[in-house]
């Protein structure tokens, strides 16, 4: 009879599920394919892989400082001056003159700060003069072609805006592929804890369950023991049970609630389109356990400090300033540029005499001296040369600040991960004994030396021994997540590989 019951009880704890259940669709996942699915599908990280490609599409853009410009323009102009008469009374008789002129060019600067313009002109006039009944009228045309050229000697000679774009364009390239870092970590560490997380809801509805089942075979024992007599009919003993009963439905009912949302919790965290695994039940195909690790701070103090994103991302902000303080620097020098210019010239009648002289460079010309632009007072760059270097020492004592703070959070996590793994040892040996206990005082109750009282205060301890122990055994395996991404190592440990497209 005690068995039936028992069956019974289980049966319909198992068909509740069941009905909780009956449209969803079970998927083994292991924590590797979790993993994948969210870095595949995990929102946080698709937002955050589009940071290297803005900032790559920045450093390209960058270069445009060094894109040649061509210009091509013409002119054509008309000025009739009229007849007037001077101070003297004479008349002056009026003058046509009709002018087309084509200039092209290309202008640019170069790496090393060199500013170029290579260009063209040509021109043809054709002027018109009246004496008294006869006109005169000329054709002339004149143009060249030359470069001229401008290097900087000190300021703006080993940096200037273009370089000092590209260069901390470079910088937040690597800052922004550290930030993709940091999120994958973030995310594949609340992966491994949500999925522990679940492993453990579902383990703890089985304790729930197994709970039930006792106080329900408890019962069923009492009642056919009041049946015969063994038991007192208004002693309390049943009420005790059916209320045991109900106090294990109760945490059943809340253990299995605890299952949805830790089945939601992992969905959201491996897919950007939830309807898809509304009806999907994630089965995790790894068993709780224990595997004792060995930890050296000093060991994990070496990888937090080579290792870790923010970290990085830290001494990648240093960096930049530096690179701002070296432009800062070059801004204080004066002005001093070389000038050069060389080039042939041509002149005729018509176009063709103009061109013709051009391309036999027959007529050349030349220049080259330099230029000296000197600031009187310097007050802006010599503050903002200031102004940067306190910047610079507050962003080296913040850098200070994360490292020591990293150092205790790794300390932090090593002796929480020790601890949990002495926890998990404890509540083992805590749920062996408490089962022994309960299997010795049910001998006794069978035989009338104990209580039904001590019967389900020793059921209760052993729930909640089974219940500790599983949530030690999840706090142990969240506890090397939660140290392997303190030290930023979450990638290597569990061998991802990443890439910023």
């Amino acid at each position: 009879m005690k068995k039936i019951g028992a069956i019974l009880i289980l049966a319909a704890g198992l068909a509740e599920l069941s009905a909780q259940t009956n449209n969803t669709t079970a998927r083994p996942l292991s924590l590797q394919d979790c993993f994948a699915e969210a870095l595949k599908h995990n929102l946080d990280v698709q937002i955050e892989q589009t940071a290297p490609q803005i900032s790559l599409y920045n450093l390209q853009g960058a270069y445009s400082g060094y894109d040649p410009q061509f210009t091509l323009g013409g002119t054509h102009s008309y000025n009739d001056s009229g007849a007037y008469l001077d101070q003297s009374g004479n008349l002056t008789l009026p003058t046509i003159d009709n002018q087309n002129s084509f200039n092209s060019g290309f202008t640019g600067n170069t790496p090393w700060g060199m500013n170029y313009n290579l260009g063209g002109n040509i021109s043809e006039q054709h002027v018109s003069k009246t004496f008294s009944t006869n006109f005169l009228t000329g054709d002339s045309s004149s143009g060249s072609i030359g470069l001229t050229a401008t290097q900087p000697l000190l300021k703006n000679f080993w940096i200037d805006n273009n370089r000092l774009t590209i260069l901390v364009s470079k910088n937040r390239l690597k800052y922004s592929e550290q930030a993709l870092r940091l999120q994958i970590i973030t995310t594949v560490t609340s992966v491994e804890n949500a999925y522990y997380e679940l492993i453990f809801a579902r383990e703890n509805v089985k304790v729930q369950q197994e709970a039930l089942l006792l106080a329900q075979t408890q019962l069923d024992d009492d009642k056919r023991r009041m049946a015969v007599g063994t038991v007192a009919e208004h002693g309390g003993t049943i009420e005790q049970d059916e209320a045991q009963v109900a106090q294990s439905q109760a945490n059943l009912i809340a253990a299995q609630n605890t299952l949805s949302v830790d089945q939601n919790t992992l969905k959201n965290l491996l897919t950007d389109n939830y309807p898809q695994w509304h009806e999907v039940e994630i089965e995790p195909t790894v068993a709780l356990a224990a595997e004792r690790q060995l930890f050296d701070v000093q060991d994990s103090w070496s990888k937090g400090m080579t290792e870790r994103p923010d970290l990085l991302q830290a001494r990648l902000n240093v960096e930049q300033q530096g690179i701002q303080l070296k432009f800062y620097r070059n801004q204080l020098y004066p002005q001093v540029d070389l000038i050069g210019s060389y080039g042939f010239n041509g002149s005729g009648n018509e176009y063709r005499d103009s061109f013709n002289q051009i391309g036999d460079t027959s007529r050349p010309y030349y220049s080259y001296g330099g230029q000296l632009t000197l600031p009187l007072s310097n007050v802006g760059p010599r503050n903002q040369l200031k102004a940067g270097k306190a910047m610079e020492k507050q962003l080296l004592l913040q850098l200070k600040q994360l490292e020591q703070n990293v150092m205790v959070q790794i300390d932090n996590a090593v002796k929480a991960a020790e601890s949990a793994w002495e926890s998990a040892d404890a509540t083992r040996q805590q749920r062996i004994y408490a089962e022994a206990a309960l299997n010795a005082e049910q001998g006794k109750y069978a035989v009338g030396k104990s209580t039904t009282f001590i019967v389900l205060q020793l059921q209760t301890a052993l729930t909640t021994a089974r219940s500790q122990e599983i949530r030690a055994l999840a706090n142990y395996n969240q506890a090397l997540a939660n140290l392997a991404a303190a030290e930023g190592s979450s990638l290597q440990r569990d061998n991802l590989t990443i890439e910023a497209k």
